[in-house]
């Protein structure tokens, strides 16, 4: 018979020493049979288990900062690849800028001078000066001159609105192009962006003209029954109908603020877009209106910071800017200033233009990876190779 330990089943039977659970009994001078222990009489003291040392003594606990189970997540690019907040989106699109300045900043810049030339010569040349108010003025007059000084704002309004399209048009375009490679950690060169945005300008130019048209005859539909009744009635009910189209027509843009970069990260059609956008903003509404006004108040902040000392120099330089300002008159700014405050307008809008179109394209790839799981998508698309042209442009799409 062997006398050694062995190894039992749990629930059987005790044999030769042993309890069910197959392990030796500890020593003892005789069972309860009468049968002496096996064990050796030479044993060690009794030990006594000691927590580890440390603060709290939390054994097990994870290092700080650390999960277990939650490995850090990929970040090949400007980006890490899950879920962002509102740090990481602004954090992401400057870092967009700053890596990849060299393909930004030659297209934005342009399209900066573009603008800021456009404002100048239109400001100068074509919006009218409003008529002197008389001091006697009756309530007429003033309405008279409210309504001249509007319709001098529309004539000044047009081309600059024109040109903005067009600057916002190119600008998502070839960021949203640059950031599909940012967030892959890819390098992309001025030629190779243009390349790959130039064919999506169509679809993109229609897409800006039709939610322009649409945010327009909103507006006109909520002043239109005003302006139609006239006089103090329809001032009231032009500036309530007004209001509710302003509304209807924020709701609207936050629906479809993701669809330029839908459109081109995913080469679909106008109305493709549009669906897609819809799709991802919603239940994320709130959110997605936050951060896009938190964006335009940081850049509205920027700009103010960057204009105040060029105005002051353009003051300085032309000693008609400040009569200019006084009468309330474009027509007699001198070239200096606006010449001075000009290049201030060139370098805000060169920075602020890939930022704000940086934080819509991470915007919408933030959406995709909380609704579609996109980061594993990207995750396996920054582990394999550079195929050739805008990887980063299928991978972002899908």
């Amino acid at each position: 018979m062997n006398d050694t330990p062995g190894w039992t089943s749990p629930g059987s039977a005790p044999s030769g020493g042993q309890e069910g659970s197959g392990i030796p009994r500890p020593a003892g001078p005789a069972d309860v049979n009468g049968s002496t222990s096996q064990w050796s009489k030479d044993q060690p003291p009794a030990g006594r288990w000691t927590p580890p040392p440390g603060p709290g003594r939390n054994w097990g606990a994870p290092p700080p900062g650390a999960q277990w189970g939650r490995p850090p997540a990929a970040k090949p690019g400007v980006v890490p690849l899950r879920p962002l907040g509102v740090g990481e989106i602004l954090d992401g699109s400057v870092k967009t800028l700053r890596s990849y300045w060299r393909t930004i900043l030659p297209i934005t810049a342009a399209l900066a001078v573009l603008a800021q030339v456009t404002h100048t010569l239109v400001q100068r040349y074509l919006v009218p000066a409003p008529p002197p108010l008389s001091p006697d003025a009756t309530s007429a007059e003033e309405l008279d001159q409210l309504v001249d000084s509007a319709r001098s704002s529309l004539i000044g309004l047009g081309p600059d609105t024109v040109v903005a399209l067009v600057v916002l048009m190119v600008s998502s375009a070839l960021l949203a192009v640059v950031a599909g490679r940012a967030v892959l950690g890819r390098p992309i060169s001025l030629g190779t962006a243009w390349r790959e945005a130039r064919p999506h300008l169509p679809r993109l130019l229609g897409l800006t003209l039709l939610l322009a048209v649409m945010g327009a005859g909103i507006m006109l539909v909520g002043l239109l029954p005003g302006l139609v009744i006239g006089g103090a009635p329809g001032v009231a009910l032009a500036v309530l109908g007004g209001l509710a189209a302003l509304l209807v027509d924020i709701w609207l843009m936050v629906r479809f603020s993701l669809a330029s970069p839908a459109l081109i990260l995913e080469r679909g059609g106008i109305v493709q877009a549009l669906k897609r956008s819809a799709k991802l903003v919603r239940g994320s509404w709130w959110r997605i209106f936050g951060i896009t006004l938190l964006i335009q108040l940081l850049t509205n902040v920027f700009t103010l910071i960057i204009s105040i000392p060029f105005i002051a120099i353009g003051f300085v330089v032309d000693g008609e800017a400040l009569s200019a300002l006084s009468s309330g008159s474009a027509e007699t700014f001198g070239w200096p200033f606006l010449i001075v405050t000009g290049i201030g307008g060139v370098i805000t809008g060169a920075v602020t233009y890939p930022i704000s179109a940086g934080v819509t394209v991470l915007l919408y790839v933030d959406q995709r990876i909380r609704r579609e799981a996109l980061d594993l998508e990207l995750i396996r698309a920054a582990d394999r190779p550079d195929p050739g042209p805008a990887p980063g442009d299928k991978a972002v799409g899908g």
